[in-house]
């Protein structure tokens, strides 16, 4: 820490110094003729080009000096020759410091080795850097600080910046994709009277003028519906929702979530846009169907295979594939002494679905690493899907499952008003008050059959980049506050 508070005093003495020169340490506007990527594309020892950056590396050679510039597109090797710069120019060069910004204007030339480089003809002082880098710039090794402080773990870590690029990516790629096949993105409120939609713990807040409570919301769902009975027949929304509840690598309190609705589709439908949708990132955002994640040291730990046609398979026959073919005539007792016989922790609380449900958790949900759709899953699972019409105790949804985890429901959804108030009524017990009469009002106006979808954006990018941990992909995930 010493250490660190003598180095900001140098670079403090450095910005009075610029000042004295009469620089603007934190100056402003610099015209470039492009980003450091699109100057290193069209490179030719011709070209005279001006560009900008901050300085990742320095190699001082006494009179001459070779510079790394790099910015959110790459980086830009450059020469400063002493004799090149005039006597005001070398003496704001002295008083720079690794992660300062500048900008330069020179002649492109090849170095020895064959590396693209700019010999500077002049130099402008931009942004003066008071902090320096951590001691290993070239990667940001403490995990916890590069989740706290991401802004040192994006200059330090070209990986991790890899990866948020790749994230932008996809979240254009969804949108596009939907445009093309006639979605519409719509908005809906992320305050609501009442957290419906999900199953889940949500943040509360109050609204002082108009004297109510409020929720963040779960997620879109019921508002979604809404604007089925009012015409909208293709729609998606791009959401952020919020769950007051635990926090793991695969779970962070403030989440991403598409969800899109079709008229007239049905989870089938569904099903196959969603199959479709992933290929589709995956070819154009990485490159590949076959996506590698890597263990700690680098080395590939499994690769996931999303080549098409996707398994598709019924939650029964799943169960009874890891649990035996007995299960579904066992008793509720003899059901839970098989769970323990798997190793399963079965707590005397969970009702005897609830048991099942581990048991699909554990043995098959997080050993599945290729895509499987989970089909017909119990109705008490998911009170706003549609009941099977050749088995009343399964609803016509999948669930898909890639790389250990859900990545999308799909529900051909509830739109018996009847049906709908009675789930609800026997999800919500005593506590009536949690049912949204306003939706069901919708329902009773009409709304169309159609298929639904939800998609964890995050947890999709995870699977996608090779991500481990759901922090990995998002800039800014919430931490337990530093004591």
């Amino acid at each position: 820490m010493e250490e660190t508070n003598d180095l900001i005093a140098v670079r403090r003495q450095k910005l009075e110094a610029l000042a004295k020169l009469g620089v603007e340490p934190f100056g402003g506007r610099f015209e470039t003729t492009g980003t450091l990527a699109e100057v290193r594309a069209r490179f030719a020892e011709s070209n005279h080009e001006r560009i900008a950056g901050r300085i990742t590396a320095h190699r001082d050679m006494g009179k001459s000096h070779f510079l790394d510039l790099s910015d959110a597109s790459g980086r830009m090797q450059i020469f400063v020759s002493a004799k090149e710069l005039t006597a005001e120019q070398l003496e704001v060069f002295k008083l720079i410091d690794l992660a300062d910004f500048i900008g330069v204007e020179g002649d492109c030339f090849l170095t020895k080795t064959g590396e693209p480089s700019i010999r500077v003809k002049s130099l402008t002082f931009l942004s003066k850097a008071l902090r320096p880098m951590p001691s290993n710039w070239y990667g940001l090794a403490d995990v916890e600080q590069r989740y706290r402080q991401r802004y040192l773990d994006l200059i330090a870590n070209p990986g991790s910046r890899e990866v948020f690029k790749k994230r932008i990516a996809i979240v254009r790629e969804i949108r596009e994709f939907l445009h093309a096949r006639g979605f519409i993105e719509v908005e809906t409120p992320m305050m609501q009277t009442i957290a419906g939609g999900a199953a889940a713990q949500p943040f509360k807040t109050h609204h002082n003028a108009l004297g109510v409570d409020l929720f963040l919301r779960i997620a879109p769902e019921l508002y979604l519906k809404r604007l089925l009975v009012g015409g909208f027949d293709k729609i998606f929304e791009l959401n952020r929702n919020f769950r007051n509840e635990g926090i793991s690598r695969r779970h962070n309190p403030e989440f991403t979530m598409l969800e899109a609705y079709w008229a007239y589709a049905d989870f089938e439908t569904m099903a196959n846009l969603v199959e479709e949708l992933v290929c589709t990132l995956a070819e154009r955002v990485i490159g590949t169907l076959k996506i590698e994640h890597k263990d700690a040291e680098g080395n590939v730990s499994r690769t996931i295979d999303l080549t098409r046609p996707w398994r598709r398979a019924p939650y029964r026959e799943l169960i009874c594939e890891v649990a035996g073919a007995d299960w579904f005539e066992l008793t509720s007792e003899q059901r839970r002494v098989r769970a323990k016989e798997h190793g399963l922790e079965i707590l005397p609380q969970l009702a005897d679905f609830e048991v099942t449900q581990h048991v699909f958790e554990k043995l098959v949900e997080e050993k599945t690493f290729d895509p499987l759709f989970v089909t017909h899953c119990p109705k008490e699972l998911v009170p706003l899907a549609k009941q099977n019409r050749n088995d009343e105790s399964v609803v016509d949804v999948y669930e898909l499952v890639i790389n250990g985890q859900e990545i999308s429901p799909g529900y051909s959804e509830l739109n018996d008003p009847i049906v709908q108030r009675r789930r609800l009524e026997e999800q919500a017990g005593e506590e009536k008050q949690n049912i949204d009469e306003d939706f069901l009002v919708a329902l009773e106006h009409g709304m169309p059959p159609a298929g639904g979808i939800g998609i964890g954006i995050d947890r999709l990018v995870m699977m996608l980049t090779g991500a481990e941990s759901i922090r990995d992909v998002i800039f800014f995930p919430h931490l337990k506050p530093k004591i």
